[in-house]
């Protein structure tokens, strides 16, 4: 038995350690053995203009994945294993491909705060997905207040429309809803007011604020800059799927595993 070739079987044929024993005749630790003894090479990638992915995805709340990702060649660029995720890592991974040579053309991300204004120097869109389900997690799913759901409405334009139409329509939708915004009420006990519709408040603010980096694709156009970090994120999807055939892995089996999928 060829530890390259069970190896093989194992990551993409998507043969758990019980099946490849039942057809090699042996026992779950000698092919155990086998796929230990591979080495896992990551291939060298050579320097040339790039459009940066990166996000992060977690198996439970400790282990994740910090990917970099070409938008043009769809190549894994770099990959960081992290308990958490950090504006400096980000930072970090850029700086890091810019020292290999490559020539960060735009980023991608998910607009963390913090993140987008650490790239001054870099046309940078904020994912519209992301932006897209911020909203939702402000507004609900299914609104029922009539300024919620036109606002909504106004989201789901988003990935489907430029940059002066959906500024056009926030600030219409601003100007007929700012009463409504402003609405507060007063603490009888206390005697302290607030505003009654906090919430919508906050989603209004998110697009208001992020609006600028919503369409870096719009303004870069000739860059052919994604508006989501979708191919990352269908990538992640993807990577755990096939970990699913392979429950109970140690951590280092699964950086193993992962570095074979992202090399690629």
């Amino acid at each position: 038995m060829v530890p390259a070739i069970i190896w093989e079987e194992y990551t993409k044929g998507k043969q758990t350690y019980q099946q490849l024993a039942k057809k090699y005749g042996c026992s779950k630790r000698t092919i155990q053995r086998k796929v230990d003894l591979h080495k896992v090479t990551i291939p060298e990638r050579i320097p040339k203009k790039i459009i940066v992915l990166m996000d992060t995805t977690y198996w439970g709340r400790t282990f994740g994945l910090m990917l970099f990702k070409d938008a043009y060649t769809k190549e894994n660029l770099l990959w960081y294993y992290v308990s958490s995720e950090t504006n400096a890592l980000y930072i970090q991974g850029i700086n890091h491909l810019k020292s290999r040579g490559y020539i960060v053309v735009a980023i991608v991300c998910d607009g963390r705060k913090g993140l987008i204004g650490a790239f001054k120097d870099l046309p940078v869109q904020l994912c519209q997905f992301h932006q897209v389900a911020t909203i939702r997690r402000y507004i609900t799913k299914n609104p029922k207040m009539p300024a919620s759901i036109e606002l909504k409405e106004l989201v789901g334009l988003l990935k489907r429309t430029d940059r002066e139409s959906f500024e056009g329509g926030l600030a219409l939708w601003f100007i007929k809803w700012e009463a409504l915004l402003n609405e507060r009420t007063t603490n009888p006990e206390t005697g302290k007011s607030h505003y009654i519709h906090k919430r919508l408040r906050s989603a209004y603010r998110s697009l208001n604020t992020n609006i600028r980096w919503l369409f870096t694709w719009y303004d870069n156009y000739d860059l052919n800059i994604p508006n989501t970090t979708n191919m990352i994120d269908g990538h992640f999807s993807d990577l755990k799927n096939k970990l699913r055939n392979h429950n109970g892995l140690t951590k280092q089996r699964k950086i193993k595993f992962i570095n074979e999928f992202l090399k690629a």
